[in-house]
């Protein structure tokens, strides 16, 4: 709209009655794809990982980015740590205490 007329951007915002930083808003959303497919690919390597040591090493890799974004994004995600499984004890028979 700004550039067909020569009308200030000020102007035209009131006259729409939209803020001007709605107007300059650029969504970011292909910086997070970016990093939510670096959190799974990390979470798939390695399953016991939760999202504090996805977290550490995001920033080993030089992605320096917000403990409570990777939390975020970690859930969005569906992840979440794998469970170790209990084993089952040997059936011993039990002895007496010697005294």
């Amino acid at each position: 709209m700004l550039s067909q007329t020569a009308i200030s951007e000020r102007r035209a915002c009131s006259l729409v009655g939209l803020n001007r930083a709605t107007m300059r808003y650029q969504c970011q959303s292909t910086q997070e794809t970016d990093l939510v497919q670096r959190i799974k690919a990390i979470a798939f390597e390695r399953r016991r990982f939760g999202y504090r040591r996805v977290h550490q090493l995001l920033r080993r890799e030089g992605l320096y980015v917000n403990h409570k974004k990777v939390y975020r994004l970690y859930r969005e995600a569906g992840l979440a740590v794998r469970k170790r499984k209990r084993r089952k004890g040997l059936m011993v028979e039990r002895q007496p205490l010697l005294q």
